[in-house]
């Protein structure tokens, strides 16, 4: 048994199936540099889990070998998805897309690599079905290569393993009136777009979570689409959390209550998974 106060991970990603929470997230010690595979943890409570138990683990054969990023699980059509960015030095950055019949694992490679642009930096897919039932995989075109970091959306083909058009942009990094630009070592300025993560109020309205940089450190950004659809022009609305702490998303509890997950602080071997109880 482990307490959340002692899982280092970033990006927490949380599914609910049959009564049980699966906690997800990029490894922290390997975050930045080589890295082999993926976790979960499983809890009833959000306080203390089960693991970690291994959920995918490159066994060699897989194209990626550094910065196993950001995985989210999503059902779609009987089956579990794991979304996760991934990068080699034959590959750009990308988000590939695997397959397991459990949350639990294993997953394998389901899409040839990346359905991302092959000529882009891109990171932080996430899953989304529009009201009609076409699914979308919404990502980041990142910074260090856009300079105003971008969120895009992108139809999928219906098995999952493929784009099926081109992407089309939602909004950019300096649209928010909070965020500042940052300096890579590189010489590179530019605004962070991290995290993008879809949710439908019981209202309709649809919200896209994603972070950025505010004069206080990472935050936790909210933009609302206009026509409560992923082609809708979205504005930015109130972030939800200023102050060193990012890549949320949002799930309902096991009573109903909805919950905020993100990881705060944002430093190397200190990132922990918060769960924020919120009204939206």
């Amino acid at each position: 048994m482990i307490h959340t106060e002692e899982i280092n991970v970033r990006d927490p990603f949380v599914l609910i199936h049959e009564g049980q929470y699966y906690l997800y997230g990029t490894r922290g010690a390997t975050c930045w540099g080589p890295a082999d595979g993926f976790d979960v943890y499983t809890g009833r409570d959000l306080h203390t889990w089960e693991g970690p138990a291994v959920c995918f683990h490159n066994d060699g054969t897989f194209w990626a070998d550094r910065n196993y990023w950001a995985p989210e699980v999503h059902p779609w059509q009987g089956m579990f998805y794991m979304f996760a960015s991934f990068k080699s030095d034959a590959r750009r950055r990308g988000t590939a897309i695997l397959r397991s019949a459990s949350p639990l694992g294993p997953f394998e490679p389901w899409s040839d690599g990346p359905v991302t642009p092959a000529d882009w930096e891109c990171l932080d897919g996430t899953f989304h079905v529009s009201s009609d039932g076409v699914p979308y995989i919404v990502f980041c075109h990142e910074w260090v290569q856009a300079g105003d970091g971008e969120i895009l959306a992108m139809r999928l083909t219906g098995d999952l393993k493929a784009a099926a058009e081109k992407p089309f942009l939602l909004f950019r990094g300096s649209d928010a009136p909070w965020a500042r630009p940052v300096h890579h070592s590189s010489g590179i300025t530019g605004y962070v777009t991290d995290g993008p993560f879809l949710w439908r109020r019981k209202d309709g309205t649809l919200l896209c979570l994603w972070s950025g940089f505010s004069e206080k450190g990472y935050a936790q950004g909210l933009a609302v689409s206009d026509n409560g659809e992923i082609d809708g022009h979205f504005s930015q609305i109130d972030p939800l959390f200023l102050e060193d702490g990012g890549h949320g998303m949002l799930f309902r509890d096991l009573e109903g209550g909805v919950y905020l997950t993100l990881h705060s602080p944002n430093t190397h071997l200190l990132e922990r998974p918060r769960f924020i109880p919120v009204s939206l």
